[in-house]
């Protein structure tokens, strides 16, 4: 249970106990913002970012203020065990109360503090929930008039199917100098564009003869690529072949390679059943955030009203 008493409740200050659950709340903002922009304490800040995330936590705590003071928040009431849960998540990345009692202590907060801020933190999630509810559902059409306005965000990306051989550069070894390297790999190059038997076959034999690479003992095969898996120089090169060209040797930071493009499976639009419900996901989520945007812009306009 979450229920603590430390006082009758006719001799406690409303506006004192509101003051130090603000207070609570702003540490709580501040300590959040340091851990997510610096992945830090707040005493392990430096003055430039102490003032970052000052100026972050006077943001978010204004906001939350703003909300939880909204007619939409006045009958949200949070459950004592989701409190507890969101407690115990933080709670559980201590080896003991202990130790959590200590850490608070360094960043300005005590446990009784930390409910108080949580409590706030789920009410306004809650709220902004509750808001972002009002959105127009997403229908059918909606959802394929986008998959046909945006149909370039619906392509699987093309793939190879590639082999390589590499030459490692070894400036400690002769054989595997820059020079002695790109010789050997050239050399190499000479012999799969000779001709004779099937290209694929010639270059699974010299890819388990040469290569130094471990991809040598199944052929040479890199598998089905998609542009951005390999070094930039290799990826470049590799999506430069045709089907079933072999390069020149290109270099890397470990070496020369020689690619083989042996299958190219060209991009291909989603058909709108495999992507609708990413889709009204996405649509969904963002009708959200502008039923959400708009709400608060008007509790703002109304908070700068003259009383």
């Amino acid at each position: 249970g979450g229920r603590r008493v430390s006082m009758p409740a006719a001799i406690i200050d409303p506006t004192t106990a509101d003051a130090a659950a603000k207070s609570a709340a702003h540490r709580y903002h501040l300590l959040r913002a340091a851990t997510e922009r610096f992945q830090r304490n707040l005493p392990a800040l430096d003055d430039a970012q102490r003032a970052t995330a000052e100026a972050q936590a006077d943001q978010t705590f204004a906001l939350e203020e703003l909300v939880l003071r909204s007619p939409e928040a006045a009958d949200v009431v949070v459950a004592e065990p989701t409190v507890e849960q969101s407690f115990s998540e933080i709670a559980g990345r201590f080896d003991d109360p202990e130790e959590l009692d200590a850490d608070l202590a360094r960043n300005g907060l005590d446990v009784a503090g930390l409910r108080l801020a949580l409590r706030r933190e789920l009410t306004f999630d809650a709220v902004m929930q509750r808001v972002g509810s009002r959105r127009a559902a997403v229908t059918d059409t909606d959802a394929r008039l986008f998959h046909e306005l945006h149909s370039d965000r619906f392509q699987t990306p093309e793939r190879r199917a590639a082999r390589h051989i590499l030459i490692t550069v070894n400036e400690d070894y002769a054989e595997n100098t820059r020079d002695a390297a790109l010789a050997r790999a050239e050399a190499l190059t000479e012999k799969l564009r000779d001709g004779g038997d099937n290209m694929v076959q010639r270059f699974a034999r010299l890819a388990r003869r040469h290569s130094e690479c471990p991809t040598a003992m199944e052929d040479g095969k890199l598998g089905d690529i998609v542009s951005g898996q390999l070094y930039p120089e290799v990826d470049a090169a590799l999506f430069a072949l045709a089907e079933g060209a072999v390069s020149s040797p290109v270099e890397s930071e470990i070496g020369f390679h020689i690619l083989l493009c042996e299958r190219i499976e060209p991009s291909r639009a989603l058909p709108f059943a495999q992507v609708k419900d990413r889709i009204v996901g996405a649509l969904d989520k963002r009708r959200r955030k502008e039923v959400q945007r708009a709400w608060i812009a008007e509790l703002r306009e109304r908070a700068a009203e003259p009383a």
